[in-house]
This record gives C-alpha cells, sequence and structure tokens, in this order.
C-alpha cells in the first residue's frame, strides 16, 4: 500500500482524502495542538471505519524542531499545506512575514525523505498573483534542484461536488521523468456547482443535537453599508461574514470564523424556500431606502458542524479545542472531497494501484454534496 508522510496537517482534510484513495500514512506534524488531537481522535475512527490500524507516528510541535524526524525512502508521497497567511489576499500579503518560509521548510523534507512525488497546497494568490512571482519560481526552482520537475495549477474545490467556491494552489513534483510527463490534474466531476443549501439541510437544524455548536456572534446591519450589485458581496452587515447565496456554493470559509467574520445563513430560505432577506434588503437600499434598525431572527451565522459539512469533512468528525480553535482548524483545511481527487491522479501517474471509488469517501464519512453519508 502507497504510504505518505504529512506536513503541516492541521485536522487532517488532505490527509483525509488521501486515505480513501488508498494511501496510508507515516507520519503526520502540525504544530497547532487542537488540531492534532483533532488528527489523532479522526485517525482512530478512520482506521476502524476501514478495518487497519492508522498507527503512524503523529508529532505535535515545529517540524523544524522535531526530532526523529521521518527517515529516507520511508514514502512515496509528501503532502502538506505550509501556512498561506504572508500570501493570502485575506491577509497582508506581508513578503517578510516568517511563516511564508515554511514551503521551504517542506521542501527540505522532501529532499531528506526522497519520495516519488510530492503533493503543495497553498493560496490562489502565490500562484497567481505578481507580488509572490518571484517566490513561486524560487519554489519551483528549489524543488529542480532536489530532483523534482513541477506541475502548477489552480483548482477550484466546487468543481469537485464541494459545495463551496475555494480555490487553491495545487503545486505537484515528481522524480521520475515519465510520471512527471503523464500526469494530468483532475477533471471536474460536476457539471453544476452543489449549492450550499443542500449540505445544510441535510443536517440537524442549528441548535439540535449533531449541530449544536452554533456561532453566537448577532448579525447587525452596517451604518454604512458599502453595497456592489450583488446582495452577497459588499459590506451591508458588521464584520466580514457576508451572507451566503443558498442557491449557489459557499464562499471560501476563512480560518478566522467563529465571530463577525462567520458566514451568514438565511433559515426561513432554508426551511421554506423563500426569498432570501437580504435580497430584499439589498434592494431597498439600492433604491435609497435606509439602512434596517435590526435584522430579523431568520438570519444566524454557520455553526461548526455546518462549516465541517461544507469543507465536506465527517459528520461526526471529533473536533477539539474551543470554538474559535474549531473553526479555524476547518477554514484552513483542505476539503477531503478534493483531495481525493489529486490522490487519484498523482497515484495514476506513478502506476500506483489505487481506490478510485468514491464508495471509500462514504465509508470514511465525507460529505457527498446533498446527501449526508451517516457511516454505521
Amino acid at each position: 500500500m502507497p504510504k505518505f508522510v504529512s506536513l503541516y496537517t492541521g485536522a487532517g482534510g488532505l490527509d483525509l482524502g488521501f486515505i480513501a484513495a488508498g494511501y496510508t500514512p507515516v507520519f503526520a506534524n502540525d504544530i497547532n495542538a487542537d488540531a492534532m488531537k483533532t488528527y489523532t481522535a479522526a485517525s482512530e475512527m478512520i482506521s476502524r471505519r476501514i478495518g487497519r490500524p492508522l498507527s503512524h507516528r503523529i508529532v505535535t510541535g515545529d517540524i523544524r524542531e522535531v526530532e526523529q524526524l521521518p527517515e529516507r525512502g520511508c514514502a512515496d508521497l509528501v503532502i502538506g499545506g505550509p501556512p498561506c497567511q504572508g500570501f493570502s489576499v485575506a491577509g497582508k500579503m506581508d513578503p517578510n512575514d516568517p511563516r511564508s518560509r515554511h514551503v521551504f521548510d517542506f521542501l527540505a523534507m522532501v529532499e531528506r525523505v526522497q519520495p516519488k512525488a510530492f503533493v503543495m497546497e497553498n493560496v490562489k494568490a502565490l500562484a497567481q498573483n505578481k507580488r509572490w512571482s518571484g517566490t513561486i519560481a524560487d519554489i519551483r526552482a528549489k524543488a529542480e534542484s532536489i530532483g523534482y520537475k513541477t506541475h502548477l495549477k489552480v483548482l477550484n474545490s466546487a468543481d469537485y461536488g464541494v459545495p463551496q467556491i475555494r480555490e487553491r494552489m495545487i503545486l505537484v513534483g515528481f522524480k521520475d521523468e515519465s510520471a512527471y510527463e503523464s500526469f494530468v490534474y483532475p477533471e471536474p466531476t460536476v457539471g453544476t456547482p452543489v449549492p450550499v443549501s443542500s449540505v445544510l439541510n441535510s443536517l440537524p437544524r442549528a441548535g439540535q443535537p449533531g449541530n449544536d455548536q452554533v456561532c453566537t456572534a448577532k448579525v447587525t446591519t452596517a451604518n454604512t453599508p458599502i453595497l456592489r450589485v450583488s446582495p452577497f458581496a459588499g459590506m451591508l452587515f458588521n464584520g466580514q461574514g457576508r451572507p451566503m447565496d443558498m442557491g449557489r456554493p459557499a464562499p471560501t470559509l476563512p480560518a478566522s470564523m467563529g465571530g463577525n467574520r462567520t458566514p451568514i445563513v438565511d433559515q426561513e430560505t432554508l426551511d421554506t424556500g423563500a426569498r432570501q432577506w437580504v435580497v430584499q434588503y439589498h434592494d431597498e437600499l439600492m433604491r435609497g431606502g435606509k439602512v434596517a434598525e435590526a435584522v430579523p431572527r431568520r438570519l444566524r451565522r454557520i455553526t461548526v458542524q455546518e462549516a465541517a459539512a461544507i469543507q465536506t469533512f465527517p459528520r461526526d468528525m471529533p473536533w477539539y479545542g474551543s470554538q474559535s480553535s474549531r473553526y479555524r482548524q476547518i477554514g484552513n483545511a483542505v476539503p477531503p472531497k478534493m483531495a481525493f481527487e489529486v490522490a487519484k491522479v498523482v497515484g495514476a501517474a506513478l502506476g500506483l494501484r489505487l481506490t478510485t471509488d468514491a464508495g471509500m469517501l462514504e465509508k470514511l464519512g465525507v460529505q457527498q454534496g446533498a446527501e449526508m453519508v451517516d457511516p454505521a
């Protein structure tokens, strides 16, 4: 069975996709203690579902300071998503942010392990923003200097059945020339994007068991709203948590969820299909109407479980840490469903025998778009 080393693992979204495709982890590391607790508990849950133990080493700490690092030749792949805050348009895009250097620490581990291939995930801006053109060129040059030719592309998770528009850079490096030449990124698996309402409606109502980790941050109207053509853009409410269009995939979930940056849901629209309140309110403002003094109770923020479902994590994923920590783990993750598609095409290029049936995703409990899989 193909093996992988997981770096900057977080809660394990990328790992879940690769495990579902038939790989097995030998080492996982992240500096975030809550994320590692979540990952450890999830690994035990997955072991029971697939009928084989995941007995890999799980290490909490800075990878640059970890003792007993994985050895050369221990894995076929190294995968991970180094911290993106320095590169992200959601952050300060600071070229001097020390976290930006972790992409090179990732490659240092690739050089140590010497896998057949590696998969590095990061924000779209690193691949496409001119500010980072020199950085991505340096990353690819470093990879080539240690023996890996790379492919680079931005993938949108909505193309793979994830009910979320989440664009991420996927950098794939191969040691073998023939594997490099044969590699192709996964084709979209859905023709019509999955609306966020489908996954939210598959959960219990917010506040009920199974969906009870509610966000208590109030939804309040901005005194000076910023209007855009779309009612789901601009700034109609205080904070950066904008309302979601229930008929479309969710916008990218940020790691900063937990307060007024948490996306907003219209419960009445979920329940009855009624026109969203924000659409009517936006229309009134566009006609010169007054700012609403209060918002109806039908507007609320997404729960922890809803955020996890939008990211396609299993329904019973065992989250650890404070509520803000749980939101952060979810917002930092790679959707397992998209990771599964990446895992398959990397394996195909390497000639590995892997699982290509999405039935394994169901076995692990990974969310399947309009249907909620609740494994026994």
